[in-house]
């Protein structure tokens, strides 16, 4: 079953993306290359160092009352879209 992390900021969401990262035994290189960003934007995403506007639109969110929660994926997940 795919464990869940709740993100409330940007720094949240890097973190959850270091850790899916991290379950499927990829380097940030191979993670920069199957999404299509350099691997220095995703070491910034994952230090949480480019989260403006994922900020604001999470702060949005949370006054209407809803809530971002990332499902990370189980070992076994195929990255292939």
């Amino acid at each position: 079953m795919a464990r869940r992390a709740l993100v409330r900021s940007g720094s949240d969401f890097g973190v959850a993306v270091a850790e899916a990262r991290a379950i499927r035994g990829l380097t940030q290189a191979a993670t920069a290359e199957l999404a299509g960003v350099e691997r220095t934007y995703l070491a910034r995403i994952e230090a949480g160092a480019t989260t403006l506007l994922l900020d604001r639109i999470l702060r949005i969110l949370r006054r209407l009352g809803a809530e971002v929660i990332v499902l990370l994926p189980e070992e076994d997940h195929d990255p292939r879209p």
